[in-house]
């Protein structure tokens, strides 16, 4: 069954006449106040409604149409094809016609929002997708949260249930971003031109910040922050960036050819390099122990790590880090004893950091050689 709804000032679109009369979800008469989402007639005028919105629908999901192919899929004549046309653009649908042998029509981008037709499916889509834009740090809260509770308002109560089955509660608060600047990214990846930027990185003082340059590819979402994934053409290499400490320069540089990302996938290619890997979406330093921990102690905190029972009360621990020292330390957070069984350069850490920590309690005498 078809939910169609219309986002649109329908007071000033100038059409009268039954046919545009629209009624709330719950079959009421409802406002037709800037902003509010309505549905079109199901009483006297449902026949030339029904026509539209089949119209509508069929040139939403297909560039050009011969109107003798539409007045086919619709039932009716090519004259009444044009008028069901001339009704929707009086409504505010850019409908354009086509010259040419067959004749035809093509809904265009307009200089207005229009009204916009979904199904049921696509309703529940639209809600579930505000709900969860709220906290993407991308600026757009409030305007999402208002958008939201617009859609809810003139859902029927059955799809306003599915809709709220999904219930978001964020962990922690997403490092907020303007729309400006994603907006500015965006266009420019779509346009391949290279962006130019002050980046405020913690490791340098705002008089040493150079500017940068660099080939944009591909806006990333990751644990609550915005990345720039993109091609240092002076440093030969691909850098991430985020996207909070950026402060664009106008105007963008040249255009680029664009380029694969190593292993051809964003979301591994940043996995990898969150990992400190250059491609694959491994730890570049592995190793395996052996604690003297249950395996029901060990597993919680494993993370990414195997885990394995050897013996009870004895879990054998397969784990990785970014750098061995690394790796040597969290398996430490166990505080149990540890048998390493290797690699040597995981023996090597553990006995590099039980010198810092012999140092660090000020215990000199019991320091390696």
């Amino acid at each position: 069954m078809a939910f169609p709804v219309l986002c649109e000032w329908f007071s000033s679109s100038g059409v009268s006449g039954d046919e545009n009369h629209c009624l709330s979800g719950s079959g009421q008469g409802s406002s037709s106040s800037g902003g509010i989402i309505e549905f079109m007639p199901t009483a006297s005028a449902a026949a030339t409604s029904g026509r539209l919105l089949s119209l509508l629908s069929l040139l939403q999901v297909r560039r050009d149409w011969p109107g003798a192919l539409l007045a086919g899929r619709l039932g009716v004549s090519e004259r009444t094809v044009r008028r069901d046309v001339d009704r929707l653009r009086e409504l505010g649908y850019p409908v354009k016609a086509i010259k040419g042998p067959e004749g035809g029509y093509r809904l265009e981008g307009g200089s207005q929002m229009p009204p916009l037709l979904f199904d049921e499916e696509q309703a529940v889509a639209l809600a579930v997708a505000l709900r969860i834009a709220v906290g993407t740090g991308a600026g757009i809260e409030e305007a999402a949260a208002r958008a939201l509770a617009t859609v809810r308002q003139v859902m029927p109560a059955r799809l306003r249930q599915r809709a709220d089955l999904l219930e978001i509660t964020p962990a922690g608060s997403p490092t907020q971003v303007g729309t400006d600047v994603l907006l500015a990214l965006s266009s420019a990846i779509r346009a391949t031109e290279e962006v130019r930027f002050d980046y405020a990185s913690p490791s340098r003082v705002a008089e040493s910040r150079p500017v940068r340059r660099v080939q944009p590819h591909h806006l990333v979402v990751r644990n609550g922050r915005w990345y720039l994934v993109g091609w240092d053409a002076a440093r030969a290499d691909w850098r991430i960036y985020r996207a909070d400490r950026m402060e664009l320069r106008v105007p963008n540089g040249p255009r680029f050819t664009p380029q694969k990302v190593p292993g051809g996938d964003v979301a591994t290619f940043l996995a990898a390099r969150f990992k400190g890997s250059a491609t694959a979406d491994v730890w570049p330093c592995r190793g395996a122990v052996i604690l003297d921990l249950p395996v029901a102690d060990v597993a919680p905190f494993a993370g990414d790590g195997v885990v394995e029972e050897v013996a009870p009360g004895r879990t054998r621990l397969l784990s990785g880090a970014w750098s061995w020292t690394a790796l040597a330390a969290g398996l430490a957070r166990f505080d149990a004893e540890i048998e390493v069984i290797g690699p040597p350069q995981l023996r090597a850490a553990f006995a590099d950091l039980a010198a810092r920590a012999a140092r660090a309690s000020g215990d000199r005498d019991r320091s390696p050689d």
